[in-house]
């Protein structure tokens, strides 16, 4: 299953080898494939990262708001995500995809005989006895990872007794691989001991093993390069301590684990790990530039949208104050049948009030009570709630308007404020209504007759 995986890897760097004829630039150009093959899902990933960042403020604002209240804060954000078009999620998986390819050209530079060519493995077999029965290569006591790229580059150094000496035995897969690259043997693993344990006297032995011992760091620096440019194009949010303190860490730890596993590889994988971040640095920085301008005009789309829609409601909101005021607004068919109910008891209530009031005047009509007169002043039972001196018609008739301010102000000089009759006018009981008639009937023949009598 592996190896069917694999495959498309494997075929790519031996088409690659053959169109260049050189190891490195094959690796070289196998990143630049693979950055080519990504972009669109990494572009996805950035612009659904640069969308998170913009929300920053709106979600900082969200967490200030509701905080302590976990619940309110998760369905206010998941309703910014949704109104904002912004997953979340989408940003991290598709970051991860690199991680499979990169595990997957490790095999097929670890094995290529195996997974690049695709040689049997019975045949390795038989080339690693050839090596031995020729005295260039001896098996180690322990397990070597590595030992399909020595028997690859023995095989390079020695072409034409790998086909003299074994002829009619070869693989038809097996081809001449050479791992040299700028004078470095991609094959080989950068040392770290190298300074105490290298021919200086040969520059032919030093400066390889320098070479290969700078490609691990090389490969760090540009991975911290990658991670300063990201920054700074697209700053972060503020954080608290412990976010940044997190963030600090993980800038340092990730190029120190790249030197780490640079120097247990193959050189092969720290100078893809170097092509990929250079090409890695040019996609990010070009994707920024045109997310941000298409970010931009969405953003104010998005604006002049939220303002349209602000204002037509504004609009409904006045053109349905204006109907109510001119009463032509339309019944809610869509009111629920307890708001019904309440307002048809309202309704029963101010008629039946309406009624009590009716027949209450009457029977004081009846009786020659006189009402007592209400200044124009009076609002509910405040008898002087616009004012002792207020004339209701001051601006239509300015030229009385001072005499009869005047006349206002003294006729309310000494007068109660509150008009104590307005209450048992309004909420009457029948039965206190009914009592004071009978009173009233009743004193009057006593008075007549006291006045006979007098």
């Amino acid at each position: 299953m592996w190896k069917t995986i694999t495959k498309p890897f494997a075929w790519l760097m031996i088409w690659l080898y053959n169109l260049t004829g050189s190891y490195g630039w094959a690796v070289i150009l196998f990143a630049l494939a693979v950055n080519l093959i990504l972009t669109p899902f990494m572009a996805k990933s950035k612009k659904s990262m640069m969308r998170s960042t913009r929300l920053q403020p709106k979600i900082q604002e969200l967490q200030r708001r509701h905080e302590g209240n976990p619940q309110k804060l998760n369905s206010e954000m998941q309703k910014l995500y949704r109104e904002e078009g912004v997953n979340p999620m989408s940003g991290c998986l598709w970051s991860l995809i690199p991680f499979p390819i990169l595990i997957a050209l490790y095999s097929v530079i670890r094995q290529p005989l195996t997974r690049m060519m695709f040689v049997a493995e019975d045949f390795v077999a038989t080339l690693q006895n050839f090596f031995v029965e020729q005295g260039l290569y001896e098996i180690p006591a322990r397990a070597d990872a590595y030992v399909e790229i020595k028997l690859t580059k023995l095989v390079h150094d020695n072409w034409d007794l790998v086909q003299s000496g074994l002829a009619g035995k070869l693989d038809p897969n097996l081809i001449d691989v050479d791992f040299s690259f700028l004078g470095l043997n991609l094959g080989d693993q950068p040392r770290w001991n190298f300074f105490t344990d290298t021919d200086w006297s040969d520059v032919h032995v030093w400066l390889p093993a320098l070479g290969l011992f700078l490609i691990p760091f090389i490969s760090a620096f540009l991975s911290w390069v990658s991670m300063k440019i990201s920054s700074s194009i697209n700053p972060p949010t503020a954080q608290n301590d412990q976010s940044a303190a997190t963030m600090k860490s993980m800038n340092l730890m990730m190029p120190l684990m790249s030197v780490w596993i640079c120097f247990v590889m193959p050189a092969a994988m720290g100078v893809y790990w170097i092509a990929n971040s250079v090409f890695g640095i040019a996609r990010d920085y070009l994707l920024t530039k045109v997310y941000k301008k298409q970010l931009d005009i969405e953003d104010a789309e998005r604006k002049a949208a939220r303002d349209a829609r602000e204002w037509e409601l504004e609009r409904q909101h006045e053109e349905t104050e204006r109907l109510r005021a001119e009463g032509k607004t339309e019944k809610n068919t869509n009111t629920s049948k307890k708001k019904i109910q309440a307002n048809e008891k309202q309704k029963s209530d101010e008629r039946k009030a309406a009624l009590e009031r009716a027949e209450r005047a009457e029977r004081r009509a009846r009786l020659g009570v006189k009402e007592t007169e209400k200044p124009a002043s009076q609002v509910g039972n405040r008898r002087y709630a616009r004012g002792r001196a207020y004339v209701p018609d001051r601006y239509s008739n300015p030229e009385n308007a001072e005499a009869a301010t005047l006349a206002a102000a003294e006729a309310s000089e000494n007068a109660d404020s509150i008009d104590e009759s307005v209450e048992e006018e309004l909420f009457p009981a029948a039965d206190t209504v009914d009592s004071a008639e009978a009173a009233e009937v009743a004193v009057e023949p006593v008075a007549e007759e006291n006045g006979e009598n007098t």
